[in-house]
């Protein structure tokens, strides 16, 4: 018996999930198939992966310009959270994840389809991220994962779509697995694997290799409005213009690499290499910026929020009623993160060196050491003294017993 009969397809154009509709169709029964690639600022051609789809099997082939909603809703939020999962992947690939599953669903409920698909394997973490995701927006929908179950090798995969006219890749495919959007690049598989071998610099193309930078350092000013980057420069830009700039002046000086052992989700322990130049400086400028503005009291607590926000979005939960929690608190620490952040680019590296808000908690009256000082000093020495009695007395009191 059938498990659906009209499913909408998370398409790539690649084997996996062009293999994927001959699939459904001729092992799972299932009669009809329409494809749906998003566009997430990829940079691929879209109109051939369209065709493909077609000439593979698919009824109706979908591609949805979603850029712009995938950083105003997705990466800014993320951005506002200091998001980085382990403390360091800014979750370039991750953010993608749940707009993919939203617009999966919007398609299966406007052309009445009783499942949704997608390509992913039993082994990573982007199969939980959709069924987790699809069955957030709607439980009712079936979730079909074709490559999980039909326990094929690449070999055999490529052969069964032939059969059905997929063409084998023309030529020998490269060893790695590579995701692209217009955040970032992941990387992964291939010579990666082990762990002690240093990347190749033929896996990047977002950052320039150390020796081919600039030698003269660049600064560039980013200016934040609530805590979103609305400017660089001194230059207002769409959300997604902005970080087209980023990527292309951070890329260029080598900077947004990232190397990195990563628990996933599922158990295994990855070596992922990353690229996502322009969210690794916003984020740390954003950083930056609330220690100017945030009372110590919020900064601190905000710090385990910023973890447990990074952890819900590398597992799958952005639909989920904590993150929606926190995003009401993380709303109200950003209304006054308001303000310019300067940056030095240099050699592989992003230093801030500058900063200044018209929300700023730093007072230079009280910070300096010159003659312009306004602090009380002599008001230190009670506040040491009510500080320090907890542990005076506990000293006092421990000491007296040992003697």
């Amino acid at each position: 018996m059938a498990r659906a009969k009209k499913v909408v397809l998370a398409y790539s154009g690649g084997v996996d999930t062009s293999v994927c509709i001959p699939y459904l169709k001729h092992e799972w029964g299932v009669e009809e198939v329409i494809t749906l690639a998003a566009d997430l600022g990829q940079g691929e051609e879209l109109e051939p992966i369209q065709k493909k789809a077609l000439a593979s099997g698919a009824s109706i082939s979908l591609v949805e310009n979603v850029q712009l909603e995938f950083v105003r809703d997705y990466a800014f939020p993320a951005i506002q959270a200091n998001a980085l999962y382990e403390n360091r992947y800014p979750l370039s690939t991750a953010l993608a994840r749940p707009l993919i599953a939203k617009i999966l669903v919007a398609a299966a409920h406007k052309y009445g389809a009783d499942a949704v698909a997608h390509g992913c394997t039993g082994k990573g973490n982007d199969q939980v991220r959709f069924d987790v995701s699809i069955a957030a927006l709607d439980p009712k929908l079936k979730v079909l994962a074709p490559a999980r179950e039909w326990g094929m090798s690449r070999e055999e995969t490529i052969a069964y779509g032939e059969k059905f006219g997929i063409p084998a890749p023309v030529k020998k495919s490269s060893p790695y697995s590579i995701d692209r959007n217009l955040l970032g690049r992941s990387i992964e598989a291939g010579i990666l694997e082990d762990a002690w071998q240093e990347p190749p610099e033929e896996v990047f193309a977002m950052t320039k290799a150390i020796g081919d930078t600039p030698d003269q350092p660049q600064y560039v000013e980013i200016g934040f409005d609530g805590g979103i980057p609305v400017s660089v420069d001194g230059e207002n830009l769409d959300p997604v213009a902005l970080i087209q700039k980023l990527n292309t002046i951070v890329g260029n000086h080598g900077v947004g690499r990232i190397d990195m052992i990563e628990n996933r989700l599922v158990g295994i322990k990855s070596r992922e290499i990353y690229e996502a130049p322009a969210l690794m400086v916003l984020i740390q400028a954003h950083r930056d910026l609330e220690s100017l503005t945030l009372p110590k009291e919020v900064t601190h607590y905000k710090q385990g929020i910023e973890t447990t926000y990074a952890q819900l979005v590398y597992n799958g939960l952005w639909y989920s009623p904590l993150r929606q929690a926190l995003d009401g608190f993380i709303k109200v620490t950003q209304e006054k993160v308001t303000g310019t952040v300067r940056v030095k680019l240099h050699k592989g590296t992003a230093q801030i060196v500058g900063r200044k808000s018209p929300y700023s908690l730093y007072s230079e009256d009280l910070a300096t050491y010159t003659s312009a000082d306004q602090f009380d000093h002599k008001a230190a020495e009670g506040f040491i003294y009510i500080w320090g009695l907890p542990t005076r007395v506990w000293s006092q009191i421990h000491s007296s017993t040992q003697n």
